[in-house]
């Protein structure tokens, strides 16, 4: 029976142990748990003043990107501006060029013309006095006589008009 007394249930130990619980409990309450309490709030705080600052971080660049994303579309919008105002004037410096090119080949086809005018006028002449020369000799030897130039002229002259006129 001697090992049953080892077994036995003190009731009084228990009930000592739950009070020195207790207490023990009670004093780690009121000196850790109140502290740990308070570090725990403050870094609850500096967590959420974190979250705030980071939103209004986001909030910002979410204006930013806005604001960046107005200015891209109008700096597109005035790019393009620019590119049909240079179209614009290639379009009008081109019009004026041809307009000069034209204005330039039809001065020189006149220019052409008064030129071949001119030969031809000067091609006749020649080929008049050569036809004078050549009658004024055959005449001559014809004739056997020298005939006055001035008369010899006009009747070539007026020889050559008819031939002009027929």
């Amino acid at each position: 029976m001697n090992n049953l007394d080892i077994i036995s249930v003190n009731i009084w130990q228990i009930a000592l142990s739950l009070i020195n619980l207790v207490i023990l409990f009670l004093i780690l309450k009121k000196l850790l748990f109140k502290p740990v309490k308070k570090i725990i709030a403050e870094r609850e705080k500096e967590i959420m003043a974190e979250y705030d600052k980071a939103s209004a971080t986001n909030a910002e660049a979410e204006e930013l990107k806005a604001s960046w994303e107005e200015k891209m579309s109008g700096a597109q919008a005035r790019a393009d501006e620019i590119i049909q105002d240079a179209v614009d004037k290639a379009d009008r410096r081109n019009e004026v060029m041809l307009y000069e090119t034209r204005e330039k080949a039809e001065a020189i086809i006149k220019k052409a013309k008064a030129d071949a005018d001119r030969d031809l006028r000067d091609a006749q002449e020649s080929i008049r006095q050569e036809i004078i020369s050549v009658s004024t000799a055959l005449s001559e030897k014809i004739i056997g006589r020298e005939i006055n130039m001035d008369d010899h002229r006009d009747l070539i002259d007026s020889f050559i008009d008819n031939m002009g006129d027929e």
